[in-house]
Formats: C-alpha cells, structure tokens, sequence
C-alpha cells in the first residue's frame, strides 16, 4: 500500500509540475502576450537579433511551443521569411534551458516549501483582491511548479530507489551497452517527451532518477538529447495540416535539433566529462555518480544549455543552407483553385497559447476586411459591364467570393471561441469580444456586397437603364462608401483609431445618410414627374440603400475598433 501511495504521489507531482508551469506561461502572457509578439515582429532584423529574440521571448513566456507556433504562424502570414523564423527558432532552443535552471533551484537539497507557500499565500490575495490578478496567475503557478518539483524530490528520496534491486537491475542492464544504450535511452526521452507533450516533465523526471543515483548521468544526458527530438516531433505532426511555409519551418526545427543530436552523439563522452570535471564529479561511463544530487542536477542543466548554445552557435552561420534543404524537402504545391478561402495567419490545426493567439485573429481580421473590400471593386466592374460574358464572369466572382466571406467568419469565430476557452486576461477577453462583432460586420458587408451584385444583375436581366443624373448619383455614394471602407481597412491593419479618425469616418457616414435622404426624395419627385418608371426608381433605390446599409456595417466595425483602443 505505502508503495502505491508513492507511486501516486510521483505521477501527481509531475502533474503538478506541468500545470504549475502552464499556470506560470500563461499568467506572463497576460502581463505581456501582444508586447512579445510585437517584439518578434520587429525584432529580427538579422540572424542574431532573431536567435536573441526567441531566446528572450522563450525565458519569458516559459515556453519553446509558444514561441515556435507563433513564429510558424508569422511565416504563414508573410511577417517573417523562413530564415528569420529558423533564427527565432534556434533562440527558442536557448530560452527554453532557462526551465532547467529553475528545476535545479526547485529540486535542490534545501526545502523551499515555506517559500512556495508564502507564494501560494501572496497569490491568493492578488487574484482575489483583483489588484493584479496576472502577477497572482504567475506567482501561484511559479509555487506550484516548485512545489511540484520539491514533492518529487522527497517522495523520490523516500522510495529509495537505489535500494529496489529490480530498478537498479533495469538500469545496470541498460547501461551497458555503450553507444547502442545511449540509442536506446534517446529514444526513450523522444517518446516520452512527445507523449506527455512536455519536455520539462521528463527533464524533472530525468532529474530525480540522476539525483537518486539510480540512473547513469550520460544515460541522464541521452534522454535530454531525446526530449530536444522530441519536442521537434510534436511541432512537425501539429504542423501537417498547415501551409507549406508552416511545415517547412516545423522541419527546420526538426533538421537544426537533429543536427545537433547527431553530433554531441559522437561527442558525448568527451562533453559529458567536460562538463562534470566542470563542476568537480569524476565521471564514469554507464555508472551512477555518487555526488549529491545538486552537483548532478546543475550537470544536467548545464549540458541542456551547453548543448543548445554550442549548436545554435555552429548552424547559425548555416541558416540560408538549412532554408535551401527544407525547402528543396517540402516544395511547394500547386495553389488550390479555392485558394482565397484558405485563412492566413490563423494557420490550419496550429493554436498557439491563448494571449499570443490574439494577434493573429487580428492580423486574419485585417484580411477578411481586404477580401470585402475587394468584393465592391468587383460590384463597381459589374455596374459598369455591358458584355454578358464578362458580366456572368464577374457575378459568379461575387458570389463566389461572397461564400468565402462566410467561410471566413466561421472560421475566425471558431479560433476565438478557442482563443477565449483559454485563461485570458480582462483586457483579452474584451478584445475577443471586439473581434468577434468586428467578423460579424465585416460578413455583413460581404452580404450587402452580394445583394448589390444582385440588384444590378436584375438591372441588366431586365435592361432596366439608369438616366445621367442617377449614374452619377451611384457612383458617387460607391465612392463614399469606398473612402470609409479604405479608412476602416488601413485602422484594422494598425489594429489602431485616434479619436480625429473615428470623428473622421462619423462625419462621412453622416454625409452619406444625408445623401441617402436627399436622393430618396428626389427618386419620389422623378418618379412623379415621370423621369422614369417606378420600376427603375425601385431598383435604383435598392442600390442606394444597400449602399448606405455597408456604410453603417463599415461604421460599426470603427466603433469596435474605437473603443477597443480606449479600453486600454
């Protein structure tokens, strides 16, 4: 029973670990999720700005698999070329030792559970006395994962396991081998790193058997090789149903970690030994080191960063030749047919954490309000086509980029709705609530461009035509909705308003209702007057108002985009 009891309290402990430091990534992105992701945007300038740049936003946000899903989904965008993304990546690989180090301080000799419970306690009254309820995220996730660490630590020393003759059996039979056991513990680290999803958990678990004196330190240092695989693994399987530009960057960061494994592999014995005359530990292949487990974790530590730095630091010189290799593995495909209805930025089955998710719906936002803008050139080509071919060709156009327009906000609602499943912050969640009326919108004016399309294309079924005064009158409120339609794109681009700009686009939405009204009146008096029938007048007002009916949908999406800025 007392055996059952420790086994569970291992597993439990790891669980605690990797909820405590999911906890603790995601309390820092809501402190600074969109100013990171800003920061990657303009930040790699160069190969060595974009390796420092992933290694910081990595340090900082507790997480390589952030960091790469957001630097893949910037590639698919355009933002970052792929030999910008292959530098961030290769940072990320640095910023993610920075874990290990933590796991050294939680993992030491010393208890720290007075100090994760003060945490626990000055969390607690952050979060419910609202008065900085991120920070509060944070510090609780930050106690519990070193709680997490502390728990496995003790349950290990107390299970003794250099004492169970058949764990000690199973690691002496292993370890025996030479290389081939190396082989074998690599790939025991790649599986298990990508079945659990977390390499911090098996470098914890790496940890404690180094530290028990049950596992050789160069086995301890073959299943770290294992976790890099690993978490190579995961990002290439999540990125299958992604662009080509997402796979490829997925298979640069399988092709820079598989390098490495390669040749610290060959090295390993000569940079194990390096690394224990370092911190004073005679070291001798496939047997326990009987050092305290400090010493032995800050080996395993300082090999993790060791290996990344020195590996980063050979293939940075080589990143246009990494390029050329992926790219030459993964060629591009012919464009589907139905390419425009394909989002952009919000790549296919890649979900990055939910505050770096958030910059990306807006960036799809931007070209949903593109592709609408699009839709009323083509409803201006098609009032001005005379030719029934061309006009056929053009209305099939509309409609077909009006399905798209449907596709598009179900899509990006969908991502929201996943993006808000997440722990968001206030401020997110009213941005999640602001994208999600601006898609709406943005649909509606989609529609109201297809309900032109088919006005006019009664228009031209039943040769209805239009005088010289109301011709002018169309393409004159065309152009007006236009100009607001153009401002309103250039805003959600910026993701930005000022208050001269909104009272801008007010006033124009005003001048177009005022025309609107001025031209409902007139087209009664023509009709009176008998200028034309009344069929024609029905169908020119038809156009009108579904004219100003966009203006109103353009207005709406301002207002969104206004007040999200002054919720700030």
């Amino acid at each position: 029973m007392q055996l059952v009891l420790q086994i569970i309290t291992l597993i439990g402990s790891v669980a605690m670990l990797m909820y405590g430091l999911k906890v603790m990534s995601e309390g820092l992105q809501k402190m600074a999720g969109s100013t990171l992701s800003n920061i990657l945007r303009t930040a790699t300038t160069n190969r060595f700005t974009g390796v420092l740049t992933g290694a910081f936003i990595t340090a900082a946000v507790q997480s390589s698999t952030a960091t790469s899903v957001m630097t893949v989904s910037f590639v698919s965008a355009g933002i970052l070329s792929l030999a910008q993304a292959i530098s961030v990546i290769m940072g990320a690989h640095i910023g993610t030792t920075f874990t290990a180090w933590i796991m050294v301080l939680g993992g030491g000799s010393f208890d720290l559970r007075l100090v994760v419970y003060s945490l626990i306690v000055l969390a607690v009254a952050l979060i419910y006395t609202k008065k900085n309820k991120n920070l509060g995220d944070f510090l609780i996730g930050f106690a519990l994962l070193l709680l997490g660490l502390t728990t496995l630590r003790i349950n290990a020393s107390e299970m003794h396991l250099d004492q169970m003759e058949s764990v000690r059996n199973f690691f002496i039979a292993t370890s025996s081998w030479g290389y081939g056991s190396y082989l074998l513990y690599l790939v025991i680290g790649a599986v298990l790193t990508f079945s659990v999803q977390s390499s911090a958990a098996i470098m914890a678990i790496t940890m404690t058997l180094c530290s028990s004196h049950v596992l050789p330190i160069d086995m301890g240092i073959a299943l770290i090789l294992g976790e890099n695989l690993g978490t190579t693994i995961t990002a290439n399987v999540v990125a299958l149903s992604a662009s080509t530009l997402a796979r490829r960057a997925a298979l640069a960061h399988l092709v820079t970690n598989f390098f490495g494994v390669v040749w610290v592999l060959c090295l390993l014995r000569p940079f194990v030994r390096l690394i224990c005359n370092m911190w004073g530990v005679p070291f001798t292949p496939g047997e326990p080191s009987d050092v305290s487990p400090d010493k032995l974790n800050a080996i395993l530590a300082t090999f993790h960063t060791g290996f990344n730095v020195t590996n980063t630091f050979i293939l940075i010189w080589f990143i246009p030749v990494i390029e050329k290799v992926v790219t030459r593995l993964l060629p591009s495909k012919p464009e589907k047919k139905d390419s425009e209805s394909q989002l952009t930025f919000i790549s296919g089955g890649l979900m990055s954490t939910s505050e770096l998710s958030i910059i990306q719906a807006w960036k799809e936002s931007h070209v949903f309000a593109v592709r609408a803008q699009r839709m009323l050139g083509m409803v201006h080509d098609l009032y001005q086509e005379t030719d029934n071919a061309m006009f056929s060709m053009i209305y099939s156009r509309i409609e077909k980029y009006e399905g798209i327009c449907d596709r598009m906000e179900y899509e990006i609602a969908q991502y929201l709705n996943q993006v808000a499943d997440g722990r968001l912050s206030e401020q997110s969640k009213r941005e999640v609530h602001k994208m999600l009326r601006i898609v709406s919108e943005l649909e509606s004016v989609g529609d109201a461009n297809f309900n032109l399309s088919r006005y006019i294309k009664h228009k031209h079924e039943a040769n209805i035509k239009f005088n010289e005064t109301q011709t002018k009158n169309i393409e004159q409120m065309i152009k007006l909705v236009s100009e607001a339609q153009n401002k309103m794109v250039a805003a959600l681009e910026r993701i930005n308003i000022s208050q001269e700009e909104f009272f801008a686009m007010t006033n124009t939405e005003s001048e177009i209702n005022n025309f609107r009204d001025e031209l409902k009146s007139q087209n009664m008096s023509s009709i009176t007057e008998h200028e034309y029938d009344y069929t024609t007048g029905v169908n020119y007002m038809d156009i009108i108002l579904e004219l100003e009916k966009m203006a109103d949908y353009i207005i709406n999406v301002d207002e969104a985009l206004y007040e999200h800025k002054h919720d700030k």
